[in-house]
């Protein structure tokens, strides 16, 4: 099983990694695309108003600049480290048990506009690069990662997918087949409505049940199953889609 997460646009500082090597990250294929849009970042952050329109910055953000200038340079650590935010925070992967630790590194990989994807232990620099985000001289993001990515992933994934990623990062490589898992809040009515401020959380929660659970899951079922075992109220929406409801 396979378990995308969604990147976060917050990052931790620092790591105890070396520099960046691209010969060290997960989805081999994507090496050479992942080494035009590093060169790319880099080459940008030489221009701090050209860097803060194409990455949507603010003019108090110069510190996201000065990370993609540093990006052959800087200190790496493990993407699971690396992300942070409330999805992050929910998956909890501080407290995992050594054996957690060991399986979250086999089941969870997390999107990326930079890098397409990685694994949850691939060395990764702190950077800033959005799924929406178009470097001058190219195409959106989506044009540069999905003739390569979607194959790179079906290659990578051995059983069910469980693709957690937000709509933007699905659409750069999406697997056909995957599990989905879509948030509602359901009101004392019954009316259900699409959650935005903690679709991150729960999904932070599914990703975790998925991580500890001793179950391999290979259908939409056993996902709901462990779902539902670790607490979370769910519902079978379709063979691909599952319902968290809250």
């Amino acid at each position: 099983m396979l378990v995308l997460l969604p990147p976060s646009e917050t990052k931790s500082d620092g790591g105890k990694g070396a520099p960046l090597d691209l010969g060290e990250l997960s989805l081999p294929k994507l090496t050479a695309t992942r080494e035009v849009l590093v060169n790319a970042l880099v080459e940008l952050a030489a221009d701090a108003e050209a860097s803060s329109l194409a990455l949507g910055l603010s003019s108090g953000q110069s510190d996201e600049i000065a990370r993609n200038a540093a990006l052959w340079t800087s200190s790496t650590r493990p993407a699971l480290e690396r992300y942070t935010g409330v999805l992050f925070d929910a998956l909890d992967a501080k407290s995992f048990t050594r054996a957690q630790k060991a399986k979250a590194l086999t089941r969870l990989a997390v999107g990326s506009a930079l890098f397409g994807v990685v694994r949850a232990g691939d060395p990764i620099p702190a950077y800033r690069l959005s799924g929406g985000s178009k470097l001058p001289g190219m195409g959106t993001l989506q044009s540069v990662w999905k003739p390569e990515l979607t194959s790179a992933l079906e290659a990578e994934a051995d059983g069910l997918v469980v693709d957690l990623r937000s709509g933007t990062y699905q659409q750069l490589g999406p697997v056909p087949g995957a599990v989905i898992a879509t948030v509602l809040t359901e009101k004392p009515d019954g009316s259900r409505s699409v959650v935005s401020h903690f679709n991150k959380h729960h999904k932070g929660l599914l990703a975790r049940a998925l991580v500890i659970s001793r179950a391999e899951p290979s259908d939409i079922k056993g996902v709901a199953r462990v779902a539902a075992k670790a607490g979370l109220r769910v519902e079978i929406a379709s063979d691909r889609e599952l319902v968290i409801l809250t």
